[in-house]
């Protein structure tokens, strides 16, 4: 029997064996050290409900609790503004724990690694009108006595009916448990295990936060960023600071301008794009009367552009937006139409979205659609379908054409190419007179012409042979970062 200050060892099962969730719910029963409280709101008691069926609960779980009713879950945790937010969770996670181990610390603390699992969930109602979601969350002791370690995340519920959903949410919050209790050590493993015996079509998980001793190393971006490549979700988004954000927290019904690039690193080109397109954008009305959220965002093809994932090279890009103040945005989202629908969950506010020449080539490009079975058609429809507008940044002739790009002669003096003169094959001129005309297509015509002069590869060529005058070319608020940290192979 394994010791009662240590974890006990999972159920033996070969590499290629997936445990059941009975099996993970029986394993944590039969370890003698762990014990806790589980305190469900929404859905039923569904997480709990796993751990009574298999037997030996008795060993596990000191409390059940499910405050349905607004005035006794205020009567218990307090008001929130929300109840399905993680403020609740929080203060749920607070109390109980709190409550634990005053009341059970003195009799047997000194050999129980206590735990708390909590969640506060809105499942599919009667009419299927609302928005399924919930936050989920353990606070648990690696040993017995130490400071709590806690695993926070918001999940989506994708099942048509409730039954499923409620399914779905006991599954996912075994797994959680589970993991924390014997994954901890590494947490990439925790996250993808929460897919177990579920798949990500029915769950999507769109934020994890690790906190506590036992993730004293852990970079919650990097586990952002392993959601999206593993599939558990389309989009992640991190704040200036650096803390992984739940995204209808921050996104609901806000404006959004967002800019896709490299960022390797942010340079004083990407700024002046979000300026003038940023001062277009405020002009409209319905921008003017809200509130309007700037983002970067970096793709997951971007980011494997140059080989495999290299982690360094991704916090340096978080790190060098957060520190000019944008929020970056993470998402597998190839094309542009995916990214705007992912913006329609939560907001009805005007998007815009900020690109050069090049890339809106790309855009245009019938290649890329050949999967749709309206063709180009189909995606210039689902782009533009909700008050989406492209703001487009002039670029230098001589760097388009570095791309292939196919040019007319120019005139006298005209070194620069606007949205007005983009090279289009014949048959997709009319298409872009129409966005032209009705203004989905907008030029961003208040630019800074030095700003166009260097590529940003350019830049990232300057840092990496010690060429100074790279730093003239960058924020300073990212070059003093670059500089101090000798990032993007500077020296």
């Amino acid at each position: 029997m394994p010791s009662s200050t240590t974890p006990a060892a999972p159920i033996d099962a070969s590499p290629k064996e997936l445990l059941t969730t009975g099996r993970k719910a029986l394993t944590v029963n039969l370890d003698p050290a762990l014990y806790g409280t589980f305190a469900e709101i929404g859905a039923g008691q569904e997480v709990a409900r796993h751990f009574f069926q298999v037997g030996g609960a008795a060993g596990t779980v000191a409390k059940t609790i499910s405050a349905y009713d607004m005035t006794f879950s205020d009567a218990i945790y307090g008001k929130a503004p929300r109840y399905v937010s993680r403020e609740r969770l929080l203060t749920m996670l607070d109390h109980e724990y709190a409550l634990l181990t005053e009341r059970l610390g003195a009799a047997r603390g000194a050999a129980t690694r206590f735990f708390v699992f909590a969640d506060t969930v809105a499942a599919r109602n009667y009419q299927g009108t609302n928005e399924c979601h919930g936050w989920m969350g353990v606070r648990f002791q690696l040993t017995p006595g130490e400071a709590p370690s806690e695993v926070v995340i918001h999940v989506r519920m994708w099942d048509k009916e409730n039954v499923l959903q409620q399914q779905a949410l006991g599954i996912i919050g075994v797994n959680l448990l589970y993991g924390c209790a014997y994954l901890h050590a590494d947490p990439q493993a925790l996250v993808a295990s929460l897919a177990d015996n579920l798949g990500v079509d029915r769950i999507e998980v769109d934020m994890v936060r690790f906190s506590g001793p036992a993730f004293a190393a852990v970079d919650n971006r990097l586990l952002a960023l392993f959601l999206v490549e593993h599939g558990l979700t389309n989009a992640v988004l991190l704040s200036p600071a650096g803390e992984v954000l739940q995204p209808s927290e921050v996104l609901r019904r806000k404006a959004i301008l967002v800019e896709r690039g490299s960022f390797r690193p942010v340079t004083n080109v990407n700024l002046d794009m979000l300026r003038g397109a940023g001062e277009q954008f405020a002009r409209d009305p319905a921008v003017a009367a809200g509130e309007t959220l700037v983002l970067a965002e970096l793709t997951t093809h971007n980011l494997h552009a140059s080989g495999p994932l290299d982690a360094a090279d991704f916090l340096a890009r978080a790190d060098v937006l957060g520190a000019v103040g944008l929020h970056v945005l993470v998402s597998n989202y190839s094309v542009f139409f995916r990214l705007t629908q992912y913006f329609r969950r939560y907001t009805q506010a005007p998007i815009g979205v900020v690109l050069g020449i090049d890339t809106l080539l790309g855009v245009l490009d019938e290649k890329y659609y050949d999967n749709l079975p309206g063709g180009i058609l189909e995606s210039i429809g689902r782009l533009f379908r909700q008050d989406v507008r492209l703001y487009v940044y002039p670029m230098h002739r001589a760097a388009l054409a570095a791309y292939g790009a196919k040019l007319p002669s120019a005139a006298a003096g005209r070194d620069v190419v606007t949205a007005a003169e983009l090279p289009l094959p014949s048959h997709l001129r009319h298409l872009y007179a129409h966005l032209m005309e009705n203004r989905h297509v907008v030029g961003v015509t208040d630019y800074d012409p030095a700003a166009l002069a260097v590529p940003s590869r350019d830049v990232l060529r300057r840092i990496q042979t010690a060429d100074p005058s790279w730093a003239l070319l960058v924020p300073p608020e990212a070059a003093a970062l670059i500089r101090d940290r000798h990032l993007f192979g500077g020296q």
